[in-house]
């Protein structure tokens, strides 16, 4: 069972925040490249020529410390053998939450 502590611990952190954000849009198991590569656009401000650069140095942080913690819930499945990760059966209460969260951060908007 998730606790609010719990839940607010993975949104006390912007990466994880970001994770959940774009977790939360998608229908299955996604990438970590393609989650790292939208983690570091969102990150990039000001916007530079090449969003590519350090996604490589976000993958490897997102692979050995965000994504551990984050599928410490129960709502989100990290394989990391196949290198995906996905939210599945999230609750109405954290489903409002992260939505709340991400409409006051805008993180595409940054």
């Amino acid at each position: 069972m998730n606790t609010l502590d719990t839940v607010f611990d993975l949104l006390s952190d912007e990466r994880r925040r970001y994770v959940l954000y774009y977790l939360h849009e998608q229908s299955g198991p996604v990438s970590v490249d393609k989650l790292a590569e939208t983690i570091r656009t969102w990150e990039d401000d000001p916007p530079t020529q090449n969003v590519l650069e350090g996604v490589d140095a976000l993958k490897v942080e997102l692979q050995h410390r965000h994504l551990p913690k984050t599928a410490e819930v129960e709502f989100v499945q990290y394989q990391p053998e196949q290198g995906v990760i996905q939210v599945e059966g999230t609750s109405p209460e954290i489903d409002a939450l992260v939505t709340i969260a991400r409409v006051i951060e805008q993180p595409e908007d940054s």
